[in-house]
């Protein structure tokens, strides 16, 4: 006779219990639209208060009464220091002490080879994907240490590790987000404050619209038959990430569609 002892969720062989996230609060950058939003809407549904940090005001206050959680509009440019500085250090009573990071804010622009790229542009991805996420992070970071509780959660890409033709200062942004995140982990020792990098392939969101400036139609043909992840999927990833119990730090999250995977070197034959 062969006995089998099932274990019960919880039992001895400890089964991780997430994190009960009613009453934190969480801030979002980029939340007008996309993974921003969608992150926004799922760690509302968790219990957490959001404040929601975007350009656009109008949508800003569109997602918020949508939200089952109190929560706070920043208009803000992420790109600037001063702004920065002055929006978080003003926040009202009751969201001045942030759980949650997410730096989702972010910009790809252009698919030009880098000899024909356009030095505006490369300002721009600097810009908001680098010194944006610096100057937020910077500014939040010294209240989580002294409180000993928090997570930074960044939003990079597979472009951080996967080159790919017209890639060139995008991909490299994200290789800074990576390694910003690694380098901020190995500075929070011994802290609760936890980093995490999630690094998504191809979601469909106005992520193509905005890198070929409007042209709706070629940036269609970048999904066009194959199945890209949404927003709610990442958005699932960070909230799963920053449920885990509070011992648990998730470094790097890599994920793609089933359909996407990794192409062969670029050989100019001759």
């Amino acid at each position: 006779m062969v006995v089998r002892h099932v274990h019960s969720p919880g039992a001895s062989v400890g089964f991780a219990r997430m994190q009960n996230t009613q009453g934190w609060t969480a801030l979002v950058t980029g939340a007008t639209s996309g993974i921003g939003e969608a992150c926004a809407l799922s760690l509302s549904q968790q219990g957490a208060r959001l404040i929601l940090v975007g350009r656009r005001e109008d949508r800003l206050h569109a997602l918020a009464s949508r939200l089952s959680t109190p929560s706070h509009c920043l208009v803000l440019d992420v790109r600037s220091r001063e702004e920065v500085e002055r929006s978080l250090a003003g926040l009202p009573e009751g969201f001045g002490e942030v759980d949650v990071l997410v730096n989702n804010a972010g910009v790809a622009l252009g698919l030009e080879p880098a000899q024909e790229g356009a030095l505006d542009d490369w300002d721009a991805m600097i810009d908001t994907n680098c010194k944006g996420l610096v100057y937020v992070t910077r500014t939040l970071l010294p209240g989580m240490v002294k409180r000993n509780r928090g997570h930074v959660v960044n939003l990079g890409s597979v472009a951080a590790t996967y080159p790919y033709p017209g890639g060139n200062v995008y991909g490299a942004t994200k290789a800074f987000v990576h390694q910003f995140s690694q380098n901020l982990k190995a500075d929070l020792v011994g802290t609760r404050v936890r980093v995490t990098d999630i690094q998504p392939g191809m979601v469909e969101t106005e992520f193509s619209v905005v890198r070929f400036r409007g042209d709706a139609q070629r940036a269609g043909k970048v999904y066009e038959g194959m199945q890209p992840l949404t927003p709610g999927d990442i958005a699932d990833v960070v909230t799963w990430c920053v449920t885990r119990p509070a011992h648990v730090n998730i470094n790097v999250v890599e994920v793609m569609p089933a359909d996407q995977g990794f192409g062969p070197f670029n050989v100019k034959r001759r």
